[in-house]
This record gives C-alpha cells, sequence and structure tokens, in this order.
C-alpha cells in the first residue's frame, strides 16, 4: 500500500511541476510576438524561485520515504539473493549426494557383474568336471560291458566249439570203431565197473 500512495504521490508532483512551465510558456508565447526577442522578466523570477521551493520542499519531504523504498528493495533483493544461494548450495548438496549414488551404483554394478563372471566360471568348471566324471563313468561301464560280452560270447564260443567237437568225436568214432572195438570197450566199463 506504502508503494502504490508514493507512487501516485509523485505523479501529482511531476503534473504540479510541468503544468506551470507548459503555462508560462503558452504566456510567454502570446505576450512576446513570433518575432521579437524575449526578455527575463519578474514573473520569471518568481516561478523559478517557487520551482526550487517546491523542489527542495518535495526533496525533504520525500527524501525518507524514497530513501526507505530504496532501502527495502535492496533489503528485499539482498533477501532474495541469500534465498537463492541457500537452494543453489542445497542443491549442489542434492547433486553431490546424487553423484554418490551414482558411483555407488556405478560399484554395484560392477561388483554384480564380477559376481555373475565369478559364477559362470565356477559353473563352466563344474559342468567341465562333471561332463568329465560322466564319461569316465561311461567308458568304464563301457568297458566292463565290453569285457563282460566278450567273456560271454568266449564261453559262448568255447562251448559250441566243445559241442562240435563232441559232435565230431562221436562221429569219427561212430565211423571207426568196429564190432570187436565196442565189444572191447563193453568188457573194460563192465570191469571198472565190477571194481568199483
Amino acid at each position: 500500500m506504502q508503494q502504490r500512495d508514493l507512487k501516485k504521490f509523485l505523479l501529482l508532483l511531476a503534473v504540479m511541476l510541468i503544468l506551470p512551465f507548459s503555462t508560462a510558456q503558452g504566456a510567454s508565447d502570446g505576450e512576446h510576438g513570433s518575432g521579437e526577442s524575449i526578455e527575463w522578466q519578474a514573473t520569471d523570477t518568481y516561478r523559478v524561485m517557487n520551482f526550487v521551493v517546491l523542489a527542495a520542499g518535495l526533496f525533504f519531504l520525500l527524501r525518507k520515504p524514497i530513501a526507505q523504498s530504496f532501502n527495502s528493495r535492496i533489503s528485499r533483493i539482498r533477501d532474495q539473493l541469500a534465498e537463492l544461494e541457500e537452494k543453489k548450495k542445497t542443491a549442489e548438496k542434492e547433486l553431490a549426494r546424487y553423484e554418490e549414488k551414482l558411483t555407488a551404483l556405478d560399484e554395484e554394478a560392477k561388483k554384480i557383474l564380477d559376481d555373475f563372471i565369478q559364477q559362470g566360471n565356477e559353473a563352466r568348471i563344474r559342468i567341465i568336471e562333471e561332463a568329465n566324471s560322466l564319461a569316465e563313468r561311461i567308458e568304464k561301464e563301457s568297458i566292463k560291458t565290453i569285457k563282460h560280452e566278450f567273456k560271454q560270447s568266449k564261453m559262448k564260443l568255447q562251448q559250441d566249439i566243445l559241442n562240435q567237437s563232441i559232435l565230431k568225436a562221436e562221429e569219427i568214432i561212430r565211423d571207426k570203431i568196429t564190432d570187436k572195438d565196442q565189444a572191447v570197450l563193453i568188457d573194460e566199463y563192465l570191469k571198472k565197473v565190477v571194481l568199483l
């Protein structure tokens, strides 16, 4: 409200200062012709003195309110600057805090990545070891199975050879043995049975 009153007062003062000069100028133009020289008159001295007194009075009257207005404006600007400086410091602190968080996040991301790489390497080594162990087990079982199959095939082959040999021997004996040989064999068999 004080600012508004001060502005109204200054506007009124400006009108009061300009009005006497404009009327004085019109009067002096009317009194002196267009071709005549303008001379200083007594009324002009009074007007200048009135203006000086009015200006000095206004200066003394308005000196404090204008100074106070300027001082309050300076004070407000100073307060705003201090507030802005405080906000700037707060923003810088926030920025530093966020930069710290970003740095911590970068470090954490690097740590997580390193952990994943380490886990991947450990898993790869474990898988390779398990694959090697499985391959060894399969190889041992395969060798065992092959040996067993070979042994069974060998036994079967021996059995087949034995059966074939017996059949061949029977055939040879049937072809070579005569009735006389059969009688001798029967007698020898009977002697052995009796002795037993």
